[in-house]
């Protein structure tokens, strides 16, 4: 077996109907990828014979202070409900809420060691929510550079201590590796040394986050040694189409075949 192929439905095919955008990943022949569920017409998502691979795994909150993990809890009680009705086996989180401008609701300066020691048993907490319903969640790294200041637990090492901490396979590392190359770089050896803990990839360019090819990661390498490796999940393609979204498709397809 070999990975498969998503798209995000977020960030491709813009000036369509959200429903639309789904439809044409799906005719594509790839599997789809979603951001916040509530948004969304699910009956309709469903109606599409999509697909998905991937979708947000909460609404609301963050893993570190009392109100907030409630609320993340709560909020991925509630979104592993969508992930069954939509077929869905993978709910992403983050080190904590973002806004729509994908910036921390509350932004963190320090994490301390009661922070990280907190984030884990949080984090444990979720992964028996997965284990109870069969999905699994999946950890993001992000990148604090460019597009997420003030974001705890953001860099792929940070999500790495944590998804190894907790040890469970309800909880895997969403390793994205536009955000590691902004913040880490060094990408085939990262995904070696990450590739135990990973439940999917999502790729994009740098700079610019659009479609392989455009930028500065060589993509083809890291598709050779994903293979090598073994790799048998998802690589998703997380990026904007630089013009044409059926070329970006195009060359994320060629760069991974």
């Amino acid at each position: 077996m070999t990975y498969r192929l998503a798209a995000s439905a977020e960030m491709l095919y813009l000036d369509r109907p959200f429903v639309d955008r789904v439809r044409t990943i799906h005719d594509r022949g790839l599997l789809v990828e979603i951001w916040d569920w509530s948004t969304k017409d699910i009956d309709a998502l469903v109606a599409t014979g999509a697909e998905f691979a991937s979708m947000t795994g909460y609404l609301t909150g963050n893993l570190t202070d009392p109100g907030g993990i409630s609320a993340f809890l709560q909020s991925a009680e509630e979104s592993i409900t969508v992930a069954a009705r939509l077929d869905c086996p993978s709910l992403n989180v983050h080190g904590t809420g973002l806004g729509p401008d994908g910036l921390p609701v509350v932004p963190v300066d320090v994490v301390t060691p009661e922070m990280w020691l907190t984030a884990a048993d949080t984090l444990r907490r979720l992964a028996d929510i997965g284990e109870r319903h069969d999905r699994v969640f999946t950890l993001e790294n992000l990148n604090l550079a460019v597009d997420h200041p003030g974001t705890p637990f953001a860099t792929a090492s940070d999500t790495m201590t944590l998804v190894r901490a907790v040890d469970s396979p309800h909880l895997r590392m969403n390793l994205d590796l536009y955000h590691a190359q902004i913040g880490e770089g060094n990408l085939i050896e990262l995904v070696r040394a990450a590739m135990p803990l990973v439940g999917e990839i999502q790729v994009a360019d740098v700079p610019g986050r659009c479609e392989p090819g455009t930028g500065e990661i060589n993509y083809p390498a890291i598709a050779s040694a994903l293979k090598e490796i073994g790799f048998a999940g998802v690589v998703g393609l997380e990026g904007w189409a630089r013009s044409d979204p059926d070329g970006a498709l195009d060359a994320f397809m060629t760069a991974f075949g």
